[in-house]
């Protein structure tokens, strides 16, 4: 049996100080981590970026299908993915962990274990952050600082009429992903109390899916490869809520209109396969799914030729005026209003 050792045995402080022991940083401007009232950072020359996420359980994930590892590593990527889409770089992060009786030192670890690995490859501090108790289960608070040179931070407002729409790799994989999860959620939950064997979900074929919702990566590589490509976004957003959601706040915030082709929308083999599986429509899976943590990003028409040929990047449509409207193109020509319906956590049942 796995060891488990409960945290009162070690308190806050003895607490903070086992799960921040041995991060040495990767940054200059990290002058001062873990151990104080705060985090000491230098930025003389950079615009300072800085986003937050909180991740609840029962709301933004389940215990029963999702490894503490894997938490961790997701909780970092998604607060990672926001900077990359203000076409920064992340430096810090301030972790916060409110956890219940059934949560040990040993899970922590894990958690964490994730964590690192995930600020690792980006070359990311965490320096610092706090832990309470809490009796509604495991909850996350991450904040993540980053920079980027005042003249290169790309917000989601300065979209403009002919500009050409880019999305990097695939979406709905991880919309799928979920529905898989909970199927076999569903079915392992439908066992528990009987004498049988409990069944083992097959994953075969549905790998990919699995991944992009377990551990998703945030795409600090397009980034890099915007940057060496010599092409500076004009609005960029990461998609964490669909497509067609995030595709409407940068409509909304540049005051445009934009023209959406359905051909064009990539797609995994897999996420079509599950698709039709579960009897839904690959596009809406892909428009309205979110967690992708795929980059949304428009460039000048004059980027064309630059952008497309760019790996892992595809063009799905172009800007247009403001009063022509947002517009979804089908693959047999007819054109929809397109509608911003991914996933609200406010919107009641």
């Amino acid at each position: 049996m796995a060891q488990r050792t409960e945290i009162s045995t070690l308190g806050e402080f003895g607490l903070i100080d086992r799960l921040t022991a041995g991060f040495t940083p990767h940054n200059a401007s990290t002058l001062r981590g873990p151990g104080d009232d705060c985090a000491v950072l230098s930025y003389p020359d950079s615009r300072v970026l800085v986003t937050t996420d909180m991740l609840m359980e029962g709301v933004h994930f389940d215990l029963v299908y999702t490894p503490l590892k894997h938490l961790g590593y997701k909780a970092a990527m998604v607060n990672l993915s926001d900077v990359f889409a203000m076409n920064g770089r992340p430096r810090q992060l301030l972790v916060s962990i409110a956890v219940g009786r059934r949560t040990c030192i040993e899970d922590l670890d894990e958690l964490y274990a994730g964590m690192r690995l995930a600020c690792d490859k980006y070359g990311v501090d965490i320096v610092g952050g706090d832990t309470t108790s809490s009796v509604t289960g495991l909850a996350l608070s991450i904040t993540c600082i980053g920079e980027a040179p005042a003249d290169e931070v790309v917000g989601r407002d300065g979209a403009k009429d002919t500009d050409l729409i880019c999305v990097s790799g695939n979406l709905g994989a991880a919309y799928m992903g979920l529905r898989i999860m909970e199927r076999e959620k569903m079915v392992f939950e439908s066992q528990r109390g009987g004498s049988e064997t409990l069944a083992q979900p097959d994953f075969a074929g549905k790998e990919y899916l699995i991944e992009r919702l377990l551990k998703p990566e945030a795409r600090g590589d397009i980034i890099s490869a915007l940057h060496e490509a010599g092409i500076r976004p004009t609005a960029m957003i990461d998609i964490s809520d669909g497509l067609s959601s995030e595709l409407m706040h940068i409509c909304r915030r540049s005051n445009v209109g934009c023209r959406l082709y359905e051909e064009h929308i990539p797609l995994d083999y897999q996420t079509a396969v599950a698709a039709e599986e579960f009897n839904l429509n690959v596009t809406t899976c892909a428009l309205n799914g979110g967690e992708d943590y795929e980059l949304l990003f428009t460039v000048p028409l004059t980027d064309h030729e630059r952008v497309s040929r760019l790996d892992d990047v595809r063009i799905v449509g172009h800007i247009t005026r403001p009063e022509l409207g947002s517009i979804l193109v089908t693959r047999d020509g007819q054109e929809f209003a397109l509608k911003a319906q991914g996933w609200n956590p406010l919107k009641e049942d």
